[in-house]
């Protein structure tokens, strides 16, 4: 199993409006270290697929991003034994996307090759339409988180198209029903 993750409203706080901009402004949200943890438990390798239009638009550089994103692995480990195996990102303006900026779904496919593990083997948990239309495209299993954009997301409606998605109240939630429906599977 390979988890993807989103980044903002999923593991830290989201800034509706803004942009992280420094590892200053990288805030966990709770239980998100420990929910890492229990994935990286089970070997299943966890990665991020993170959109990140701020470099695009010239707002910050990838050598920010590479501080911003070491900030958030010592804080996983710190805060609960966490570990992400590796990071994608898509530095692309939203209005020059390619394939990898979500709702492409380039990265996802990039991090299925990367693990050699198949759609039908890979979950990705995000906040927002944009990651449940990336993970459609690429195959995935899906989960809405219902922090950051993920209450929003929800409340305008979940169209036909990226359905079936499981609601989870956060990252933690989430997790904790993937771990219940592998243990269900694995009993059966």
């Amino acid at each position: 199993m390979l988890i993807l993750l989103d980044r903002d409203g999923v593991l830290n706080r989201d800034y509706p409006d803004d942009y992280v901009k420094s590892p200053d402004e990288l805030i966990l949200l709770p239980g998100v270290g420990p929910a890492v943890a229990r994935l990286n438990a089970m070997g299943w390798p966890v990665a991020i697929c993170t959109n990140q239009s701020c470099i695009g638009k010239g707002i910050i550089d990838e050598a920010m991003l590479a501080l911003i994103h070491r900030h958030l692995r010592e804080r996983l480990a710190r805060d609960g034994g966490g570990r992400i195996d590796e990071i994608y990102f898509a530095p692309d303006p939203p209005w020059a996307p390619t394939e990898r900026r979500k709702p492409g779904a380039g990265m996802l496919r990039e991090a299925m090759a990367h693990f050699r593990v198949a759609p039908a083997d890979t979950v990705f948990i995000g906040d927002s339409l944009v990651d449940l239309q990336a993970g459609t495209t690429a195959g995935c299993r899906r989960i809405l988180v219902r922090t950051g954009k993920g209450m929003k997301t929800q409340a305008a409606g979940l169209p036909p198209d990226v359905q079936p998605v499981t609601i989870a109240e956060s990252l933690p939630d989430a997790v904790e029903r993937l771990l219940a429906g592998f243990q269900a599977t694995a009993e059966a």
